[in-house]
């Protein structure tokens, strides 16, 4: 798939890591749509910062939970691009809390948001891709589909969820739309991180180093441009997976 001109739909892109990808991929010549979910993210800032780079660019704060809300989100990218060549998959919310602790309300989030958004997503963007003949998904996942993470059951289950999820689109929506997930390990700290959290992410990495938002944009990059790839998950973790 060519980046240049295409169309990428990206969820939850006003900050963070969803706004570093969809800033680099604009610099490579995609158009970008994304997603917030409240007006108090710096949702015209990354508009700013995306058109920047000479591309179109689409924002609409929508409820990935919500059907109707991603229904309304698709028909009006579509009536401003036409068509969506790439969607990924990158809103998430995390919840910490022992287990015996989580409440229904709190574990319906966790599934409602990293689980069940992503699938409304794909279910509503596929077929706008095969009417195109071509298209991308790319689910965002984390560590914590792989490895126990104490204190985070109800978000492990859901990325793990995700991660089942990417395999069976891949192949249900095989062979015009591919579908792979990425599996980030620490790639951007809170604001507020102190040199002990620092300490302790570099001592969790192989590498012995923090990794950027700009490693998760190029492996988006790779798989934009790599047509064979599919339902795999890829990790862009320094190594934090094997130590």
């Amino acid at each position: 798939m060519n980046i240049q001109e295409s169309v990428i739909l990206i969820t939850g892109a006003a900050q963070r890591v969803g706004r570093a990808v969809a800033i680099a991929l604009a610099s490579h010549g995609a158009n970008i749509a994304f997603s917030y979910y409240d007006d108090a993210e710096p949702w015209q800032e990354a508009v700013n910062e995306i058109s920047s780079h000479g591309v179109r660019v689409f924002a609409q704060k929508a409820d990935v939970t919500q059907a109707a809300s991603i229904r309304e989100l698709m028909r009006n990218v579509q009536s401003e691009f036409g068509r969506i060549d790439v969607l990924i998959n990158n809103a998430s919310v995390w919840l910490k809390k022992p287990v015996l602790q989580i409440t229904e309300a709190e574990w319906d989030i966790e599934m409602a948001v990293n689980l069940k958004g992503p699938f409304l997503m794909a279910q509503a963007a596929a077929p706008v891709m095969q009417a195109n003949g071509q298209g991308l998904i790319v689910n965002i996942t984390d560590l914590s589909a792989f490895q126990t993470w104490d204190g985070y059951a109800h978000h492990s289950a859901a990325k793990a969820g995700l991660v089942a999820l990417t395999k069976v689109l891949a192949l249900e929506l095989a062979p015009v739309i591919r579908v792979n997930a990425i599996a980030p390990g620490t790639v951007l700290l809170p604001d507020n991180a102190d040199e002990n959290k620092i300490q302790w992410a570099v001592s969790k990495s192989a590498l012995k180093r923090i990794g950027s938002p700009e490693d998760v944009a190029r492996t988006v990059l790779y798989l934009i441009d790599e047509d064979f790839a599919t339902g795999s998950v890829y990790f862009v973790d320094g190594g934090r997976s094997l130590v």
